[in-house]
């Protein structure tokens, strides 16, 4: 029988094919991969302090602390199937593939006090963390509801308000094209940008700025979503909204428990419904946000009522052509 010889190029490609026919089968070509995602499959307690180095941070979690955060994880995942399902009637998949690829100790850190606290992570009941600056990580079962309300799809493009520990905006990643975030607190915003990389998540991206004026140079987002209350949806946000988009912001005076979460759908004809959904509580934004409503007469902490607001731009002032608000009961 005549000897067959499989040059080792296309070895490597025949291999990366069966590895995705058959997810359970080892691949060369991607354990070569050097950017490849941190799952719960991988997520090991060294590649936990590589990273965890890489960004810039320093962990004293333990090696037997790190297993016994893992083996709280499942239970996390349950809980959020089951709140999900309570709320929506079923939990989505995508929603729930994102959470449990995410390593969540990743984003256990205090950024001011220059602290990890990666030993609490997957805890229940969910609770939010400080992140320091007054920002802070949002428990995890609001964040799969926001997520699952988003209605996020491997096509759109996200934007995110308040970048915060980083955590939510990763999320929104695994399952959109690009993922956009933008953290109003200088240092924080700095120290976050550097943690997507090292996870490998190239479709991340920050900057330091003012949410209110959203990142006008993308051009358009189907998905924005605020992690701070507001009191209204700043102007130049709807303009950035694509038709078919969605808005999902919680909107309240600040320090209060009279928040409520809202989305604001925009439909092919740039006409805006808006419908309100559950109770919720969120640090308010900061910069043009409060001087703006404090001229509007609502009363926010630390801010005067005769300063005036700054835009960027006339165009970034000026509302959308023929925006039209229905609400929807």
């Amino acid at each position: 029988m005549k000897k067959t010889t499989i040059h080792p190029i296309l070895l490597t490609g025949l291999l990366a094919a069966l590895s995705w026919l058959c997810p359970g089968m080892p691949s060369k070509a991607a354990d070569d991969s050097k950017d490849k995602p941190a799952t719960g499959q991988d997520w090991t307690y060294k590649q936990f302090l590589k990273d965890f180095k890489k960004s810039g941070r320093t962990t004293h979690l333990t090696a037997a602390e790190f297993a016994r955060v893992q083996a709280r994880k499942d239970a996390y995942l349950k809980d959020i199937h089951r709140y999900l399902t309570r709320k929506f009637g079923y939990a989505d998949p995508k929603v729930m593939k994102a959470f449990e690829d995410l390593p969540r100790e990743y984003f256990h850190f205090d950024y001011q006090g220059d602290e990890d606290y990666c030993k609490t992570a997957y805890e229940y009941p969910p609770r939010t963390w400080a992140l320091g600056w007054g920002s802070a990580l949002s428990d995890y079962e609001g964040q799969a509801y926001m997520a699952q309300l988003a209605h996020p799809t491997s096509k759109e493009t996200v934007l995110e308000v308040g970048t915060g520990s980083g955590f939510n905006i990763s999320l929104l990643s695994r399952m959109v094209r690009d993922a956009y975030s933008i953290e109003i607190i200088k240092p924080l915003g700095q120290a976050v940008s550097h943690i997507f990389k090292p996870l490998g998540y190239k479709n991340v991206h920050t900057r330091v700025g003012d949410g209110y004026y959203g990142w006008k140079d993308v051009g358009g987002f189907d998905i924005i979503m605020f992690t701070c209350v507001a009191q209204f949806v700043p102007p130049p946000l709807f303009n950035q909204l694509k038709p078919g988009g969605r808005i999902i912001i919680p909107i309240g005076q600040p320090f209060k428990h009279n928040q409520v979460l809202y989305v604001y759908h925009m439909d092919k004809r740039k006409r805006v419904h808006s419908k309100k959904y559950i109770p919720v509580y969120f640090i308010p934004m900061k910069g043009t946000m409060g001087v703006a409503a404090a001229q509007m007469g609502i009363t926010v902490p630390g801010l005067k009522k005769d300063h005036k607001p700054k835009p960027k731009s006339a165009s970034e002032e000026a509302p959308p052509e023929k925006l039209r608000l229905r609400p929807v009961p």
